[in-house]
């Protein structure tokens, strides 16, 4: 039986459901992602499989004594208590019978939780003092902590760093629950959905593939759909003549084709066309300066920190183009050096200089720009009627039809936005600003798949500087020319690509620095070999042939290293085996691959300090 059973539900607001006659289920052992346009209904369809929401009509079925736990998209502004007690609130009511374990057992577990989710020094602290990321990080653990059969999550990477993100993973392969999700961060989805759903104009249809499989077979769906459409839409248009013909047609007229006219109507009439594509444009400013931020051994540190430099001695150059990502751990420091950089914060030591003619705009990440009060047009044009869009008027409905809002929302109050649609309301503010520098600070979060993929594309095309901070991989991927890393300590690696490059080139330089250890030891051993003396003062052919045959062999061993790690970094390698064992095995032959290049390294020291201790004789 399904844990969880959705039979011809109809949920609805206005006239046209979020839910239709809608048939779903999820069984055990599932990681079901959802996927759906911003405000199509995803969170109500959460609520309505948690009873939180009660449909119009049908019934939701669930199996009896499922423990099921949700991570909701917006942190609620009731909550009150400790970080430790709103995490013990996410536990069964019973425990020792659901867990299998003793108090004593649940205490360490929690404790390994808080710590693997960088929550332990927030224990005692009370929960209404955290920020908002903190607040989320606090309730996902909640959710984690009761170890439900089903467990919902609502967008669960929001305000979480690369570690956490990747922890989280791990953590869900793990603990297998049965998973149902909704996520932007499609690494994250390519890593764990066994099992696609889309909800689209009310109805729930379901894909059994990977993500980019769904892609393709989805976008042939929408043309089949769009052909037929058309075939009846001229069936209908020839049916209607023939029902105004003259008093001759009409004497002659068959009843059953008039019912099937009338059918016909209403078919149409009921007919929900999906919504257009996004059309996002940046109002681009005039050209800045090619030398755009220049940074000078910078060093800074706060004051009543605990003594780290936030960064050390930091020399870089941003150019005109470039399109720089910015990533590291929560609380690491990406604000503040984003603050470094835009000049707003002096360094202790060293000097920022900014370029000539910038025009800077910045996307705020906690979305405190937007009114809820006020009405979407009012958010973005006020009282008026038009905005100024690249040098021309545009009417309000127009400019904010190219983001996707509905007549309808244009004019409710942005309190009722969902989370994807407040971000395209921010992103719409944003784009009104001529700029020719883009500060963006997780500009990802909560938009859906086909915004996400037009906002890659106009950020790619943009033929200004951007500075981007986000955790979205794909994204990074996809947009950034090179990424500045906090590695803690001060130090800010620089490195070209995006998030797959640099986990490319931070594993080259480690092997680099553990071959260059290796060759001082392997040298210092070399150094000492005595000068050969009679049948040993001459190389053996064997070990001629070898000294020449080394550096090829090293040529080829790192090139099979570089394929490995770019199997490790492919998402492929994940969804073909969610288990992990064929990343276990890629990187133990990793592993071994490493020590048989130190080990030729050391060789070719050897056979060489030979060599040139013979010549010296």
């Amino acid at each position: 039986m399904p844990f969880l059973q959705l039979r011809g539900v109809t949920l609805k607001y206005d006239a046209n459901p979020l839910l239709n006659a809608a048939d779903f289920q999820i069984d055990a052992g599932e990681r079901v992602c959802l996927l759906g346009r911003n405000g199509a209904g995803k969170t109500s369809l959460m609520r309505l499989l948690t009873g939180e929401e009660t449909p119009n009509s049908g019934e939701v079925i669930r199996q009896a004594g499922t423990w099921t736990t949700r991570l909701d998209q917006e942190v609620p502004g009731n909550l009150s208590g400790s970080v430790i007690d709103m995490i013990r609130s996410g536990l069964h009511p019973d425990i020792e019978t659901h867990g299998h374990e003793e108090q004593w057992e649940t205490d360490v577990r929690l404790e390994d939780l808080m710590t693997d989710m960088g929550l332990i020094t927030y224990t005692d602290a009370p929960f209404g003092s955290l920020s908002g990321g903190l607040k989320r990080r606090v309730l996902l653990a909640k959710a984690l902590a009761g170890q439900p059969d089903l467990l919902l999550l609502d967008e669960p990477t929001n305000h979480l760093d690369l570690a956490s993100i990747l922890w989280l993973e791990e953590f869900l392969l793990k603990a297998k629950p049965t998973l149902f999700f909704v996520t932007h961060d499609r690494s994250f989805l390519r890593k764990l959905a066994t099992r696609i759903v889309e909800l689209d104009r009310g109805k729930i249809s379901s894909w059994a593939c990977n993500y980019d499989e769904y892609l393709i077979r989805k976008a042939a769906w929408l043309e089949a759909e769009e052909k037929q459409w058309a075939t009846f839409d001229k069936k209908l248009a020839l049916e209607e003549a023939w029902i105004r013909q003259g008093v001759k047609a009409r004497r002659t007229r068959n009843e059953g084709r008039v019912r099937s006219l009338e059918a016909m109507r209403v078919e149409r009439s009921q007919r929900r066309e999906r919504q257009g594509t996004a059309k996002i444009e940046v109002s681009t400013g005039s050209l800045s300066g090619q030398k755009v931020i220049e940074a000078k051994d910078i060093s800074f540190s706060y004051p009543n920190g605990n003594g780290e430099p936030i960064v050390a001695n930091l020399t870089t150059t941003l150019w005109r183009g470039d399109k720089i990502g910015l990533i590291g751990p929560n609380g690491g420091g990406k604000t503040t050096l984003l603050k470094l950089l835009l000049g707003k914060l002096a360094p202790d030591s060293g000097e920022v200089k900014l370029g000539t003619n910038l025009q800077i705009v910045y996307l705020d990440q906690l979305r405190d720009q937007i009114d809820d009060a006020k009405t979407v047009a009012q958010n973005v044009a006020g009282d008026a009627e038009t905005v100024q869009f690249q040098g021309r008027a545009k009417h309000i409905h127009s400019y904010l039809s190219d983001f996707l809002f509905h007549p309808d929302r244009i004019r409710m109050p942005a309190k009722r936005l969902s989370g994807g649609e407040r971000n395209r309301l921010l992103l719409a503010r944003l784009f009104l600003q001529p700029a020719n520098v883009l500060v963006m600070d997780e500009p990802t979060n909560d938009l859906d798949a086909e915004t996400l993929e037009l906002l890659e594309e106009l950020l790619v095309q943009f033929e200004g500087t951007l500075i981007l901070v986000s955790h979205d991989r794909a994204f990074l991927d996809n947009v950034v020319t090179g990424t500045l890393v906090l590695e803690g300590g001060g130090r800010v690696g620089e490195y070209i690509g995006g998030y797959a490059d640099w986990l490319k080139q931070s594993a080259a330089e480690k092997e680099a620095t553990a071959n260059l250890t290796v060759t001082s030891k392997a040298t210092s051993k070399t150094a000492a070999i005595p000068v050969p003396k009679g049948k040993e003062a001459k190389m053996l052919n064997k070990e001629k042939r070898e000294l020449e045959e080394l550096p090829a062999q090293l040529e080829a061993y790192e090139v099979e290293q570089a394929a490995l790690a770019a199997k490790l970094a492919d998402p492929a390698l994940y969804q073909q085996d969610p288990t992990g064992k064929a990343f276990s095995a890629v990187q133990a032959e990793l592993t071994a691959l490493e020590a048989r290049i130190a080990t030729a390294f050391s060789r070719w020291e050897e056979l060489e300090a030979k060599r040139a201790a013979l010549e010296a004789v």
